[in-house]
């Protein structure tokens, strides 16, 4: 069973002495867990809706303080919880911005626990204490950030922030020695890569229609048959994130001459053209890896505003594990820009703004609700491990077809910055907490790992 109440600590009672309201009174208690942590107990009941813990239960199972949270009963165990790790990197020495720029988003997010019924705390391969089972996380209350030394945690939620990052020995032995020892779930671990998303959504026929002509293998030949079909193409990086080595090709038949778009480490647009796709290819490509590459039809994109558009939506699983859309805006590409990104002088819009008929407007939330549930499902089906949520990039073109673009399994946050998103904003944040609740609980019934 679960129930969400308030632990309190009782300073004046001794030993392991706990005290839970009387509509627990059927269910059988004999042990008290927080974390990996658990100790024998003989509680008491009582008329309220509180659950009360001696100073030295309190102390010894380590609850950092006196908050809400969920109780689990299961096989005679009390487990309080869940106690979340979110693991990542880039830990500073100050206290008040203890992970550098990223420190407002991880506030924001530690700060929807009290909602949710939860204790969240951050934490890095070096704070991890292996002998004692224990760890130092960073938790942020109403005074701000502090240290406290936590049990391991039932669920651990994976915020790396890049590729190169997540590579390093260290965090990666962490992250398998928590799994495999502790059979701790960790969820969204990795980032998503393009070739093997677009192989595995291939499997679906229902998908199918969303995906653009895409091709791993890039030679001249092939850049030249997808031109003849295709008015532009794309070149893109497999692992590439922020638009950054993406180019946007075009064949322009009455110059005889090829175009180039894209945007430089600088994040300057620029065009260059060609007389040929060899010298096209042998500039671009220069001491580039043509095999970490994907060649992928252009689709030409609806314009508003003389922009192109396209759409970023955010799908979650909710307290129940199930799919539902958590948020939805689109973006404007800025001027002589290969994307949309904020970075490149793009905007984002509101669905209402963008779209101000209404019946245009549900036909676009229908379309990419169907279309991001649906290959929300289809990733989480074929891909290894937990994943609670995941940032997508669709296109539409100018007869209102969806295309799928990316998926991220760590998206960014650029479209909150928006006023008319804040809501979108703090659902995001509290879904993933909750599906943390989920995780948790499955665990507590299932602790081979193995449940749906």
């Amino acid at each position: 069973m679960k129930a969400l109440l308030s632990v309190k600590c009782k300073t004046e009672w001794k030993d392991y002495k706990v005290s839970l309201p009387e509509t627990l009174k059927d269910w059988n208690v004999s042990s008290i867990a927080f974390g990996t942590l658990q100790f024998p107990c003989q509680p008491s009941y009582h008329s309220g809706r509180n659950l009360f813990l001696s100073q030295k239960l309190f102390d010894d199972l380590k609850i950092p303080y006196e908050g809400n949270i969920h109780l689990f009963i299961h096989e005679e165990v009390l487990h309080l919880g869940p106690l979340i790790g979110i693991f990542t990197a880039g830990f500073t020495n100050s206290i008040l911005r203890p992970i550098g720029e990223r420190t407002l988003f991880f506030s924001k997010l530690l700060s929807t626990e009290k909602k949710v019924g939860a204790y969240v705390f951050l934490f890095g391969a070096n704070h991890i204490n292996w002998d004692e089972g224990t760890m130092e996380g960073y938790m942020f209350t109403d005074q701000g950030w502090c240290k406290k030394i936590v049990p391991f945690p039932h669920v651990v939620y994976d915020r790396l922030p890049n590729r190169r990052t997540e590579k390093h020995k260290l965090l990666t032995e962490t992250r398998e020695k928590m799994q495999k020892d502790y059979s701790i779930p960790w969820f969204n671990p990795g980032f998503f890569n393009k070739w093997d998303i677009h192989q595995k959504l291939m499997i679906e026929e229902s998908i199918v229609p969303y995906l653009p002509e895409t091709d791993n293998k890039i030679t001249i030949e092939r850049l030249e048959k997808f031109l003849t079909k295709y008015s532009f193409i794309y070149l893109k990086p497999t692992n590439g994130s922020l638009g950054l080595g993406l180019y946007k090709i075009i064949y322009n038949r009455e110059e005889d001459l090829y175009y180039v778009r894209f945007k430089n480490a600088e994040f300057q647009n620029k065009l260059q053209r060609f007389t040929s796709l060899e010298t096209l290819l042998g500039s671009i490509m220069k001491n580039k890896d043509l095999s970490s590459y994907l060649l992928q039809q252009g689709i030409p994109l609806m314009k508003m505003e003389d922009s192109y558009v396209d759409f970023r939506v955010h799908t979650n699983k909710d307290d129940s594990g199930k799919w539902i859309v958590s948020a939805l805006a689109a973006k404007l590409s800025g001027k002589g820009s290969v994307t949309t990104h904020l970075n490149s002088g793009g905007q984002v819009k509101t669905i209402p703004e963008l779209f101000p008929e209404e019946e245009e407007q549900i036909e676009v939330i229908q379309k990419l609700t169907q279309a991001s549930l649906l290959i929300s499902e289809a990733i989480d089906t074929h891909l290894p491990g937990f994943i609670g949520e995941i940032g997508f990039d669709f296109g539409m073109d100018k007869e209102k077809k969806v295309w799928f673009f990316e998926a991220n399994s760590k998206p960014g946050r650029s479209i909150f910055y928006h006023p008319k998103l804040r809501n979108e904003d703090m659902l995001t944040r509290k879904l993933s907490i909750e599906y943390a609740v989920y995780l948790t609980e499955k665990t507590i019934h299932y602790p081979d790992g193995i449940f749906s």
